[in-house]
């Protein structure tokens, strides 16, 4: 699986404003709900909130990758969001994350869940990546630059 196999470009956003984590996820959870109106904000708000409370999904190298398994969801969906200027997510490096990709997975799907993060781990391990990444005019680039680099890794 591709991450943008499940990235449409409806959550893909440019730019959110956040001051720190808490509003960071909430950001996200609103991505996540304005494209899926099955999706509940609290709902998916609580999931990603819960999972980061066990360990930081800050990875370092201003990356965060927000994560969590609903129930009743069906199929595994992902967001990019980027906030230039960064914000503490308590990343293992210290780092402030300004690239996020969030990952919503059905409960029963847990291979498929540590497959998707694995490989955007990888894609987000490349500091090139990184670098297009931040540095994408709009939405149709920042996607651009996932589809493209999907394909080479």
């Amino acid at each position: 699986m591709r991450l943008s196999d499940i990235l449409p470009v409806e959550r893909v956003v440019p730019r959110i404003d956040v001051t720190d984590k808490r509003t960071a996820l909430r950001a996200l959870a609103r991505i996540f709900v304005a494209s899926d109106p099955g999706l509940a904000e609290d709902d998916v708000y609580r999931v990603l909130s819960e999972r980061e409370a066990l360990a930081s999904t800050g990875v370092g190298s201003g990356v965060a990758i927000p994560h969590g398994r609903m129930r009743g969801l069906e199929r595994m969906q992902a967001a990019l969001a980027l906030c230039p200027g960064g914000v503490g997510f308590d990343a293992v490096d210290g780092a402030p994350a300004q690239i996020f990709v969030a990952l919503l997975a059905p409960e029963r799907h847990t291979g498929d869940h540590l497959k998707a993060l694995a490989r955007i781990s990888r894609l987000m391990r490349d500091a090139s990546v990184r670098e297009r990444l931040l540095h994408a005019a709009d939405r149709d680039a920042l996607l651009q630059v996932v589809v493209e680099e999907d394909a080479r890794h």
